[in-house]
């Protein structure tokens, strides 16, 4: 069976779509080290000014700390749960399996903003508004499915013999889940709590509605920023962030490979 090569052109192509979708993100970077009060492009001088003002000024210090503070335990609330409700479907019939797969897949499909409007009547109502524990119960819902879509992806492909020899040479349940499926599950466990914490580090629209000056994140600070300042500070919290997910990743694949 031969393997057909992709043409020069389909090459080319994804290259330019790749270049196309990649290169808006990548000006940020030099745009950061600019002189300059505001952001212009190319850059005059080379600086790192705007650095020293984001690690200075407590605001943006304080945002940086709560993006933290609410991706962690976005990834902890999100991971637990997700390993539980995949192991739950992969109990199930495939009919029941895919209607609840449909429902926990919802915070992936319905928009953001319909979410957070969803959201802030019953946050109001139980005083989680500006808070870190309101704001880490709204990002776990956006975290879950990738989870658990990353979990069932290893059950798919666990062989379920290895936990029934488990059991009968005397392992009991939570043994033979600590000793044969839980290592077996590591890999999607990983990815998902990867997937979780980017999606909590990086998310806006929730937290513009139920954020206040006590919860406020790094996003948040990022658009009020460009709101009000366009400063290059802006540019400076965006290159941090984009150098926290690429190295967050880089480490998950070297992991992962290893």
């Amino acid at each position: 069976m031969t393997v057909r090569r992709p043409s020069l052109l389909l090459i080319c192509l994804a290259a330019a779509v790749c270049v196309f979708l990649v290169l808006p993100t990548l000006i940020v970077i030099p745009i950061s080290f600019t002189q300059t009060e505001f952001i212009t492009f190319p850059p005059r001088g080379v600086s790192l000014r705007w650095y020293e003002e984001f690690f200075a000024r407590p605001e943006w210090r304080n945002a940086l700390a709560s993006s933290f503070a609410v991706a962690t335990g976005t990834t902890v609330l999100a991971t637990v749960l997700g390993v539980m409700v995949a192991l739950g479907l992969d109990g199930l019939s495939r009919r029941s399996n895919r209607v609840l797969s449909f429902l926990i897949l919802l915070p992936m499909i319905v928009p953001t903003i319909v979410t957070a409007a969803a959201l802030y009547t019953p946050y109001a109502r139980f005083g989680l508004v500006a808070t870190i524990p309101g704001l880490i119960v709204a990002h776990t819902i956006l975290a879950l499915p990738f989870v658990v879509i990353n979990v069932a992806a290893v059950l798919r492909k666990l062989d379920h013999r290895t936990v029934d020899a488990a059991r009968s040479l005397g392992a009991s349940p939570a043994v033979a889940f600590r000793r044969v499926t839980l290592p077996a599950l590591r890999p999607g466990i990983a990815a998902g709590g990867v997937f979780a914490f980017l999606t909590s580090f990086d998310e806006v629209v929730i937290a513009l509605f139920i954020s206040g000056a006590s919860a406020t994140t790094l996003p948040v600070r990022m658009w009020s920023g460009i709101r009000f300042e366009i400063s290059p500070i802006v540019a400076a919290a965006s290159t941090l962030l984009l150098l926290s997910s690429c190295l967050l990743l880089s480490l998950f694949w070297l992991t992962r490979r290893k």
